[in-house]
């Protein structure tokens, strides 16, 4: 199985809890030991919790997602709004630190608060892998007293399982292809498996597969004949095996595109939540485009108030050909949410485009003579923002009170910026 599976000191690095530690930090107090609380705005008593210290998870239960009421009013918590900005002058600065140990080109920065990094040929300098991630971790920690855990293991995939499933915990753990059988194909849920999301899981369940392991032991023909391509990779993930390059996705291919956003008030109109799903619509078919997909499958998912007890509604819908045009991605979302919708306030919005395939699959219809322009004028739309912001093009309906694409443009990571903040 493992014959031609390739070897790399491959490791994990993830910057433990690391906007309340670096909040912390800029307060001057202990990361480990203080109580901070990160959130967007705390002029709404709604706003959640973006990042939460150690010892508030561990003290007041009080974790990310909370909401602002739900927090106790104890004098031990600071409540601190973020400064994107600076979180990632530090994260800058962490990649400039592992540039000592390995090239730039063997780092690949998977967020702002973790990266994958090649160790190959660096044993003469900084010794065993071990030796390597204990030098790291002290730096990190000397320079900018920031917590750290790290896994490492033969290829991208099992490094990240390392560090996801154990080094977390323990800070530090290293995973061969000999630990599979032990520590990953015990794994259950499936959901925890990196690359396996919740819809994934049910599937596998109604399939008998409730353990990675399961997986493993399948028949890999029925696994492609459910998830085509898909299969193969999971069934050669589940045994530990990635052969994917560094910064390359470690499932082949992205297998969707998506946006989510928790709406900032009650949308009780149809028309202000139609306003949303536009701005959303745009977002992902800008992603989609400029990967050169297209999707065939389009998912809404709606979540009510809570002052509307709560629930909601997934639903898909397939179309006969993959398309990345933003206005045929609305346009089915559109459907769905009048067949659905039950009228309630909405809280929570997602859509997502799955099934994706090379966009050069849409074909030219002789009955839409436009396809092709409508094409480049999204490439041209999602030019300029890319170039200006996200901000230099929108629909006039962004403008409108129910818009949330100028208000979201001041984030960055999904948090409000602290120098943004100041200019306004």
């Amino acid at each position: 199985m493992y014959e031609h599976a390739g070897e790399r000191p491959i490791i994990c690095l993830d910057m433990r809890s690391f906007y309340a530690s670096c909040a912390a930090l800029e307060h001057g107090l202990d990361p480990l030991t203080a109580c901070i609380a990160v959130i967007g705005n705390q002029d709404r008593r709604g706003s959640v919790v973006l990042a939460a210290s150690p010892t508030l998870k561990r003290q007041f239960g009080v974790k990310t997602g909370t909401r602002l009421f739900e927090i106790p009013d104890d004098p031990r918590i600071l409540k601190i709004e973020p400064r994107m900005g600076f979180f990632l002058e530090v994260s800058m600065e962490i990649t400039r630190l592992l540039t000592r140990y390995v090239p730039h080109e063997a780092i690949h920065v998977y967020s702002v608060d973790e990266s994958f990094v090649d160790l190959s040929g660096t044993e003469h300098l900084w010794g065993s892998v071990e030796e390597a991630v204990v030098s790291i971790r002290d730096d990190i920690i000397q320079q900018f007293s920031l917590p750290s855990a790290i896994g490492a293991g033969p290829n991208m995939l099992m490094a990240k399982l390392a560090l996801d499933l154990e080094a977390k915990k323990e800070g530090f753990a290293h995973w061969t292809y000999a630990d599979v059988p032990q520590k990953l194909w015990p794994v259950t849920p499936l959901s925890k498996m990196w690359g396996i999301g919740g819809r994934m899981e049910r599937t596998m369940n109604g399939m008998g597969l409730f353990a990675v392991g399961d997986i493993a032991k399948a028949e890999l023909t029925e696994l492609e004949a459910v998830f085509g391509i898909l299969g193969n990779q999971l069934y050669h993930h589940a045994w530990g095996i990635d052969l994917s390059e560094l910064g390359a996705p470690l499932l082949e291919g992205q297998t969707s595109y998506g946006k989510g956003q928790i709406l900032y008030r009650d949308y009780v109109t149809v028309e202000e939540i139609l306003v949303v799903l536009l701005e959303m619509t745009e977002d992902v078919a800008k992603r989609a485009r400029t990967a050169g997909r297209a999707g065939r499958t389009i998912s809404l998912s709606v979540g009510y108030s809570k002052h509307a007890f709560g629930g909601g509604f997934h639903r898909s819908r397939s179309l006969d050909e993959a398309t990345n045009e933003t206005m045929k991605i609305y346009e089915v979302c559109k459907e769905l949410l009048a067949k659905f919708h039950d009228g309630r306030p909405v809280r929570k919005l997602s859509l997502t485009v799955a099934n994706l395939e090379d966009e050069t699959s849409m074909q030219l219809s002789l009955f839409e003579r436009r396809k092709w322009e409508k094409r480049k004028l999204g490439g041209a739309v999602d030019a300029l923002r890319d170039k200006y912001g996200s901000t230099a093009v929108l629909r006039a309906a962004s403008y409108t009170a129910a818009g949330t694409a100028r208000e979201r443009a001041k984030l960055i990571g999904g948090h409000l910026d602290g120098r943004a903040e100041a200019k306004d």
